[in-house]
């Protein structure tokens, strides 16, 4: 004996029940002895609901939604039936939508619906159901029987949730199909009192049905036919990389169950549970695949939880005082005036201190929980014991399931890990003894987050992914980035199973967001088509407000505007990587915040490209430093631009051409005197100092002025020229004097204790600067274990393919702070 349960939407439609019936069909080809349990047509047990309430309240459009719903089961007839053969099956339903209307009239006239009599409307959506596709198997030639779980399924006379009598249940069931051979068609969610008033099972009840049949009749398996390929790691509309577990434990199953999976109902498998019945859950519209087998033991999983599983809105109800540290029973009185009340507890967590207790509930029914607790604690509270009861609301919870968590160690680490890492704060905790499921409460607003986060983490399924957000996608360094991210998206995919989603992009002029990424192949041709006008306010907006995990928050701009928002980026968790040097060289105060909101946010604020492009001298000095040695001074050679000028810069030469050639080349700015005033070169110095632990701001660089004031002041580039080349001659002496000392001019930023300094100076031959070639740039560290050698770092200080490899190692240097 197999039991077969349909849900909702598995006979929603004529297409779906038409499924089912095939099911049915090779069941019993293949000699299988079968009973099936049916639930109402999808959406009509809510329909059901609202029309009793729209009657009890005298709104005479009851009776024209009614007939919307005759009309549905009317119209399955039509399409499931012959024409010549309707007859029957329609003056069947039409003789139970009859009574369904008086009794609604009765309703509409007392202006009231109790639960008995709610629970008599609703037991018509099954009954309806169960008629129209017992009078279809007919029709099809097999020999199907409609039985009406009332008879047989006795329960006490709770309405809205009745608990089954099993002993009578079973003897009536068992009495039933001693009594034919006929296929049984049976009314999920139903049953009756000893006296025959109409019960409900509480919501999900058809499941119940078809454990309840299954128990009784010993059955060898119990199917759940449901909309989705079994149960899943996760709610696979909120987690897309989620997949069905094959099998899985009655308590893992339960576990998930209670904590809103709505696959199957909890109820369902207590039964089942006890009489040791496996249950598979399965795909009415992908029949062919296996689902998911729940039994008592479960297949060995290579992951180390089964699942992970939500309940979206809770509110939380919160009972703290002095007074309760120590005292006995007050836990007991809390859940005696509880239960007394039947409220339903989803979860308890309690501080080992014993100053307060917390659960969660239903937030519907939080405020009257207050108002319950207030009157039961109404002495305790006069007398200071305990403080106001409080709730809190717009919070989620999620639970992460696993009989493998007994055996292995580090899952709590991980999971609390993983979600401070993404910045999403724990309200409240519980875990079981069993160790079978830890639950956190946490904010409703990260619960998407959350899921995916906690799933790509524990399962691993595609890798890691962050998701990219790119200012600046067109320029330069932004294109560059995106190239080489694409070149290199294999080898990261295969080697170190990362996924880099871009997510976002934005120039000057468009910007465009997919959640599902953006191609690294054609994301200017979806930029340009399918963006929308700029605003970084917007895009920035629009980051925090998908609330990804693992977002990243590239900054390939020099804009001064953007850096504004940086801050609000680091407080909603999302990582910051740039090589745009305005944050961190403007005012102390706003580098000092932007440090403390990624560490107090738990993400990251990278900028290896502020100093030297693509070289390792931010993250080397921060080593240095972090393990423990003192920086004692640092030089450096910090612009490509000046190291090009002056190693190009010969006896021959005139200083005014080789600023030209240098300008004509491109490595200059459009003005010159950007480059040659060392305003860069000491954003990029103070950036250094600041990160040995000074507390510098702008106007503490002392910078000796390469140019005159004649330069400096001119008001064209043109003009500035032409002042250059009466003060040639300056440059002249200092090359010659330096090469009379057989030295080379090279301008130098250098941090000696908390003084710096930016000047042109003359080097000799035993200094590391004095090879410099090309732009490169130089930076020379004296620590006190580099103390008689100093730690040198020289290579290229600019160009877009560096910059942009520096800015993708940051990225990098994210991907391996996650894991």
């Amino acid at each position: 004996m197999k039991v077969l349960k349909f849900g909702g939407t598995s006979v929603g439609t004529v297409e779906s029940i038409n499924q089912v019936i095939q099911i049915i069909k090779e069941n019993l080809d293949e000699g299988r002895k079968i009973a099936v349990v049916y639930s109402a047509m999808g959406g009509v047990t809510n329909r059901l609901i609202e029309i009793g309430k729209m009657a009890s309240q005298s709104d005479s459009e009851y009776l024209e939604q009614l007939k919307t719903v005759e009309e549905r089961h009317f119209n399955a007839i039509r399409g499931l039936i012959d024409i010549k053969n309707q007859s029957g099956a329609i003056a069947k339903v039409k003789g139970l939508f009859n009574e369904l209307e008086d009794l609604l009239r009765g309703v509409y006239l007392i202006k009231e619906l109790s639960l008995r009599t709610l629970d008599l409307i609703v037991s018509f959506g099954e009954r309806l159901s169960t008629i129209v596709i017992t009078e279809t198997l007919k029709n099809r030639g097999i020999d199907a029987e409609f039985l009406d779980a009332r008879k047989v399924v006795k329960t006490n006379d709770v309405f809205g949730y009745a608990d089954v009598n099993f002993e009578l249940t079973n003897e009536l069931i068992r009495k039933h199909f001693a009594q034919t051979n006929k296929l049984q068609c049976i009314t999920g969610f139903i049953g009756s009192t000893i006296d025959g008033v109409t019960t409900t099972l509480g919501r999900g009840g058809s499941d119940y049905s078809g454990s309840i049949f299954g128990a009784a009749l010993n059955a060898a398996v119990i199917e759940i036919w449901t909309d989705v390929n079994g149960m899943m790691t996760a709610d696979p509309r909120k987690v897309k990389n989620a997949f069905t577990i094959p099998t899985i434990t009655y308590a893992e199953a339960m576990e998930l169950s209670h904590f809103g999976a709505k696959v199957i109902y909890p109820p369902s498998l207590t039964p089942a549970f006890y009489k040791s019945i496996p249950i598979r859950v399965l795909n009415t519209f992908n029949h062919k695949h296996p689902g998911t087998f729940i039994s008592k033991t479960a297949e060995t999983k290579e992951y180390s939880i089964t699942g992970i599983s939500s309940i979206d809105d809770i509110a939380l109800v919160n009972l703290q005082g002095g007074g309760m540290i120590g005292v006995a029973g007050i836990s007991a009185k809390l859940f005696s005036i509880l239960a007394k009340n039947k409220i339903s507890v989803i979860l308890i967590s309690q501080a080992s201190s014993e100053h307060s207790i917390c659960f969660a509930v239903d937030p519907k029914s939080a405020y009257g929980v207050k108002e319950i607790l207030e009157e039961g604690f109404a002495t305790e509270i006069s007398q200071g014991l305990l403080d106001n009861i409080s709730i809190e609301q717009n919070l989620s919870v999620l639970a992460v399931v696993g009989e493998g968590m007994k055996s292995s160690s580090g899952i709590s680490g991980k999971l609390f890990s993983v979600l401070g890492k993404n910045g999403i704060n724990v309200v409240a905790t519980a875990q079981g003894s069993s160790e079978l499921n830890i639950s956190v409460v946490i904010y409703k607003k990260d619960i998407g987050k959350a899921l995916n986060a906690i799933h790509e983490t524990f399962f691993q399924v595609d890798g890691l992914t962050l998701n990219l957000f790119l200012v600046g996608a067109t320029g330069l360094i932004g294109s560059t980035l995106l190239r080489q991210i694409r070149e290199q998206r294999d080898y990261l995919k295969s080697r170190k199973n990362l996924n880099i989603r871009l997510v976002g992009i934005t120039n000057t002029r468009k910007m465009l967001l997919e959640e599902g990424g953006i191609s690294l192949e054609n994301w200017k041709e979806e930029l340009l088509e399918n963006g929308e006008i700029a605003n970084i306010g917007s895009f920035v907006s629009d980051v925090q407000d998908l609330n990804m995990p693992y977002s990243v928050f590239v900054d390939c701009t020099a804009d001064k505007n953007i850096v504004q928002y940086y801050y609000s980026l680091l407080s909603a968790s999302v990582s910051i990587v740039t090589p745009n040097k305005v944050a961190n060289s403007g005012k102390f105060d706003q580098y000092f915040m932007l440090q403390k909101a990624a560490q107090k946010h738990g993400v990251k604020f990278l900028y290896e490209t502020n100093v030297g492009a693509g070289l390792p001298i931010i993250n080397t000095l921060q080593g240095l430093i972090t393990s423990g040695d003192k920086i004692h001074s640092i030089e450096a050679v910090l612009s490509g631009t000046l190291a090009y000028i002056f190693n190009n810069f010969k006896a021959g030469d005139r200083f005014v051409d080789v600023v030209r050639e240098a300008k004509a080349k491109g490595y200059t700015e459009p003005d010159p005197r950007d480059d040659l005033s060392g305003q860069d070169v000491a954003r990029k110095i103070l950036i250094l100092s600041r990160e040995c632990g000074l507390k510098l701001e702008p106007d503490d660089v002392k910078i000796i002025n390469l140019l005159n004031d004649a330069c400096l002041q001119a008001k064209t580039v043109d003009e500035f020229f032409v002042e250059l080349e009466k003060d040639n001659e300056r440059f002249e002496r200092l090359l010659a004097d330096a090469e009379a000392k057989d030295e080379v001019l090279r301008y130098i930023a250098t941090l000696d204790d908390d003084k710096v300094t930016i000047e042109l100076k003359t080097v000799g031959r035993k200094h590391p600067f004095f090879n410099l070639a090309g732009s490169e740039n130089i930076v020379s560290f004296t620590t006190e274990r580099y103390k008689h050698n100093p730690l040198v770092i020289k290579g290229p200080g600019a160009g877009a393919e560096v910059t942009a490899s520096g800015v993708f190692a940051d990225i990098m240097s994210i991907s391996s702070y996650l894991v």
